[in-house]
């Protein structure tokens, strides 16, 4: 009979959380509580208590084949999709609340950024990727927005920290979010789950598994999401931030014997939401003279949840792809790996852009249409021997095209300038760009295990890529006309133009050098050097009026990183401690600023490198399960994220309201985005009940210190520190041939106000994401 291999065991609460001493504490005091009459354990059953509570052990493949996280000489974090899902986080922007070093700015699906040691918070630039490289499935995510979709039927996500560019490659200085789907199952696997909440949250999903023939398997699984918003609009009484969300995957698994496999994976997501409302956070005098030249009424108390528009407020996407993963077993223990994979991914904004209830900018946006294909090879040397490796190539192809449009209203002109000579005024304008990117790498990492304790890991690998882009301004369309000099100026703002083909090249190395010893069967120690690269970019907007398409070109990102870290197994396997400190420096660091020139009418985005960053810290995480039924997750950090040189930076607004050209040295100040302490604290508790009930309760906490909001470090847009309660507590019970379990949930229970990102508007305006408020739920899930 043809081999089968059969569904892997669902992992338990794997490694994460942890947080500050007192948090750690309360929780524990709460949940052992709970504890004590559940169990009635006597001294006599402590032996086998210890037995049943000892951690199972978690795989990871960040050395590109499976093994124990705690043999890794390298910070991971793990989550099991059993624990994102005890802990209702369903969507990247509230992945942060679970990971340590980590702050996820969102907005919509084309501004988010995903940001590991502080390194990554970059503003959307169709032309630069992210800092931190994310997976699904093996595949890299050319757009961190490919991201932004509900996390389904997630087997793991790994994080891995620091630059991580000799196996993952693709720009990766700051690190990587790894995320793995369920595979097919041979054994048939099916559940259901439906949930409701407060301001109109549904969410339906489930997924079925099971053999198709003796070697196929398949796997189908859907979601659809909807919620109402809350964001309210004083001008029409429209609510904000809410939507439909919907997608599916489906699998495909070959294994017609032992030595080879083969998995196929599509899947498709949309959008139709009302994201990308930006709700006023701080305004400078100067923004405040604008509003009241037009006669502007704007929202400023963001407490309120509201805001005050008059124009449509719109996002829609659509993405996908397909991947083929193909496995084979070798003679001589050698295994080879194939990976194909291909996405696409159209994103189409509607934006009312003057923040205000008149008609200044009455729509802008960028519609960004993407698509990618990627081909990976991979040979593993058997393991045992003194000496293992594996060596690979990597094809990388992108093609990028954007469509920037923006609708100016009768008042443009006063609110964009304060004086109105029927420039701007109800004019349209629309850019169009485009980019094609081509990488290549060959890489390499080998173990040479020294001794039976002792291993030394080196591996290297090079790329070398090519961008080509071109950019065409089409000429304005409305408007007054013009003539003499007020027509030369609308002309140097908004008249045609074409770049023609323009970009860069470069060859990129990266390193790794790492030492561990095993200093005794449940202690690990490692050291480790580590070089990384990310490759330039360019920005896909008009260049600035008196500056040329080099302008628009921005270096390569380059980072130097030192670890020092141990991971330890203790208490009979009960508790898992790892902590690690690091040192990383980066040099031409990239980042989207404003800039004025004596030629332009207003600030405007360019791309640039912004000097050097230093990043630095200490990281901690443990899981402990202390008696039978209780897990504690616990993981925190300490990010020094601090700009070694940055002489050119913009001014906040509150300076550039006097003097809009002015520039700002800001060395030796923190880096955007980076709050110096995150600490997050998660427990759950199961007991079985003499009925054959199982009840449980589920509590988080997380915690981030305050952060810089913007580029400039204006004191108008510091994000504020905050911390988010979450609750959970439900019953699984036998039923028929299935499981049933039905939980009612609280997130964000105290009602906590917080801002996920910050944005500085030209006109001296600051604007924050706003986070979810208190939101109370109830879950069915069926297993069957």
């Amino acid at each position: 009979m043809p081999y089968r291999r059969l569904a892997r065991v669902a992992r338990p609460l794997a490694l994460q959380r942890l947080t500050t001493p007192e948090y750690a504490l309360t929780l524990l005091l709460a949940l052992g509580g709970l504890a004590a009459p559940a169990h009635g354990e006597d001294a006599a059953s402590q032996p086998a208590a210890k037995e049943d509570t000892a951690l199972e052990k978690v795989t990871v493949t960040a050395r590109r084949r499976e093994e124990d996280v705690q043999e890794v000489p390298t910070p991971i974090t793990t989550l099991s999709g059993d624990n994102l899902e005890a802990q209702k986080v369903y969507k990247v922007q509230d992945l942060q609340q679970v990971l340590p070093s980590v702050n996820v700015a969102y907005i919509h699906a084309r501004q988010s950024s995903v940001a590991i040691r502080g390194i990554g918070n970059n503003p959307a630039s169709d032309g630069l990727e992210g800092s931190a490289g994310i997976y699904l499935d093996n595949i890299y995510l050319g757009r961190p927005g490919m991201a932004v979709f509900d996390l389904l039927d997630v087997e793991q996500l790994e994080l891995l920290r620091g630059p991580q560019g000799t196996l993952f490659g693709k720009n990766t200085t700051a690190g990587v979010i790894n995320i793995s789907t369920r595979k097919p199952t041979f054994t048939p696997e099916r559940n259901l789950q439906l949930s409701g909440g407060e301001r109109g949250y549904f969410q339906g999903k489930g997924t079925v598994s099971g053999a198709l023939t003796e070697s196929v398997a398949g796997r189908l699984s859907f979601y659809r999401t909807r919620e109402d918003g809350y964001i309210d609009n004083q001008h029409d009484g429209r609510t904000f931030v809410g939507g439909e969300r919907e997608g599916a995957r489906g699998q495909l698994l070959f294994e017609p014997n032992e030595d080879f496999s083969l998995r196929w994976i599509t899947d498709y997501n949309q959008e139709d939401s009302t994201n990308g409302v930006w709700a006023l956070y701080g305004v400078s005098d100067r923004f405040r003279q604008r509003a009241a030249l037009i006669g502007a009424n704007p929202q400023l108390d963001v407490k309120k949840r509201e805001v005050n528009i008059d124009s449509g407020q719109s996002v829609n996407v659509w993405q996908g792809g397909s991947s083929i993963e193909a496995n084979w077993n070798l003679d001589s223990g050698y295994t080879f790996t194939s990976i194909s994979g291909y996405r696409y991914w159209h994103f189409v904004p509607h934006n009312d852009a003057d923040l205000t209830d008149v008609s200044a900018i009455i729509d802008s946006g960028v519609e960004v249409h993407d698509r990618q294909f990627s081909q990976e090879f991979r040979l593993a040397s058997p393991t045992g021997g003194a000496f293992d490796y594996v060596v690979g190539a990597y094809l990388f192809n992108q093609n990028l095209g954007n469509n920037t449009r923006t609708q100016y209203g009768p008042f443009a002109d006063l609110y964009l300038t304060g004086v109105n000579r029927n420039l701007l005024n109800n004019v349209s304008t629309q850019t169009n760009g485009k980019i094609e990117t081509d990488s290549f790498a060959l890489f390499g990492q080998g173990n040479w295990h020294i001794t039976d304790r002792l291993d030394f890991t080196f591996g290297l690998r090079g790329t070398y890529e090519e961008k080509q882009a071109r950019l065409h301004r089409f000429a304005p369309v409305g408007g007054a006309p013009l003539t003499g000099p007020l027509a030369a100026v609308r002309q140097a703002q908004l008249g045609a133009l074409d770049t023609g083909d323009f970009g860069l090249h470069n060859a990129a190395p990266s390193g790794l050098l790492s030492l561990s010893y095993k200093i005794s069967d449940g202690l690990l120690g490692y050291a480790s050097l580590a070089h990384g690269e990310k490759s330039g970019g360019v920005n896909l907007v008009a260049p600035v009026a008196g500056l040329g398409s080099d302008s628009l070109v921005v270096g390569p990102e380059r980072a130097n990183d030192a670890e020092l870290g141990f991971k330890s197994t203790l208490d009979d396997g009960r508790l898992l401690l790892n902590a690690n400190i690091y040192w990383t420096g980066i040099h031409g660091y990239q980042a989207t600023t404003l800039t004025t020139t004596a030629a332009s009418l207003t600030p405007v985005s360019v791309l640039a490198n912004a000097g050097s960053v230093r990043s630095r810290g200490v990281e901690f995480e443990s899981t402990w399960r202390p008696l039978r039924g209780l897990t504690l997750n616990f993981n925190g950090s300490f990010n020094d994220v601090t700009y070694l040189s940055f002489k050119d930076a913009p001014c906040p607004g509150e300076i550039n309201t006097v003097t809009p050209t002015a520039k700002c040295d800001l060395t030796g100040e923190r880096v955007v985005g980076a709050s110096r302490w995150i600490g997050n604290v998660n427990g759950e508790y199961t007991w079985q009940t003499g009925n054959g009930l199982r009840p449980y309760v589920n509590a988080s906490y997380s915690y981030r210190s305050e952060a810089e909001g913007t580029l400039d470090n204006s004191e108008l847009s510091k994000i504020d520190g905050y911390g988010l309660a979450n609750f959970a507590a439900g019953i699984r019970a036998d039923l028929g041939d299935g499981l049933l379990d039905t939980s009612l949930w609280v997130r964000n229970a105290f009602d906590k106000d917080y801002y996920l990102t910050a944005f500085a508007f030209s006109n001296g305006a600051y604007t924050a994401s706003v986070g979810q408020p208190r939101t109370a739920g109830l879950t069915l899930r069926y297993d069957f």
